[in-house]
C-alpha cells in the first residue's frame, strides 16, 4: 500500500494546519497574557504581585502536559479551544518573566524623561517603553514561539487532530519500516522547516537591529 497517497497526505497536512493555527493562536494569547501578568509583577501594589508570582511559579514548576490532561478533563469545548486555553495558561507565565526582563532592562531615565514630558503610566507604557522592550525580548519570544509548536505534539495524548495525531493515524496502516521511516521523516521536515523559518526570521531582525 502506497502510504503517501493523496488521501493520507490531505489528511496529515490537515493535522500540520491545525498546529499551526493552535500555535498562533495560543502564541498572541499568551503574549497578551503574559505582558499583563509582567506589568502587573513590576509596577501593582503588592497583593496583586504576590497573586501574580504564585501564578508564574505555579505553572513553570509543572509539566505543560500535566495541563493539558487538567483542562481536557474539566474545560468542555472544542479541541482548538481546549488547547489554546492549556498552552495560553501555561506559556504566558513564560512569557511574563520574558516580558518583565525587558521591563528591566529599560532604563530608568526612560520613565523620568516620560514624566518630564506629561505622560501618565498608561501613555509611558504604550509609546515609549514597551516599544522598547519588545524590541529587545524579540529574540526570546520567537523562541518560545517555536517551543510552543513543537510542545504542540502532546495534543495528541487527549485526541486532538493535530500534525502528530494525524501522521500517527496514517501510520498505523504502514505494513513496512521503510513507512514508518518515511512517515517519521516527513514530520521531522515539517516541524524542522517552520521552526528553522522562525529562527531565520529572528537571526535576519537581530541582523537588523545591529546594523540600525
Amino acid at each position: 500500500m502506497e502510504i503517501f497517497n493523496a488521501t493520507n497526505l490531505i489528511y496529515i497536512l490537515g493535522g500540520f494546519v491545525k498546529t499551526v493555527e493552535i500555535s498562533v493562536l495560543s502564541i498572541i494569547c499568551s503574549v497578551i497574557l503574559g505582558t499583563v501578568l509582567a506589568l502587573i509583577k513590576s509596577y501593582a501594589p503588592r497583593p496583586f504581585r504576590w497573586l501574580v508570582s504564585a501564578y508564574i511559579e505555579l505553572f513553570r514548576c509543572t509539566p505543560n502536559l500535566l495541563w493539558i490532561l487538567f483542562i481536557y478533563f474539566t474545560v468542555q469545548g472544542i479541541d482548538i479551544f481546549i488547547s489554546t486555553l492549556a498552552f495560553t495558561l501555561f506559556t504566558s507565565a513564560v512569557m511574563a518573566e520574558i516580558v518583565r526582563a525587558g521591563l528591566n532592562a529599560i532604563p530608568a531615565g526612560q520613565f523620568e524623561a516620560a514624566r518630564s514630558q506629561g505622560f501618565g503610566f498608561v501613555a509611558t507604557m504604550r509609546y515609549i517603553i514597551l516599544p522598547q522592550t519588545f524590541r529587545t525580548i524579540t529574540p526570546a519570544l520567537f523562541g518560545q514561539c517555536t517551543t510552543v509548536i513543537k510542545d504542540s505534539s502532546y495534543l495528541s495524548g487527549i485526541n486532538v487532530a493535530e500534525f502528530m495525531y494525524t501522521t500517527n493515524v496514517v501510520m498505523a496502516h504502514a505494513i513496512a519500516l521503510d513507512q514508518v521511516l518515511m512517515l517519521y521523516g516527513f514530520v521531522f521536515a515539517l516541524y524542522f522547516a517552520l521552526n528553522f523559518g522562525i529562527s531565520l526570521l529572528v537571526r535576519r531582525y537581530q541582523r537588523k537591529a545591529i546594523a540600525a
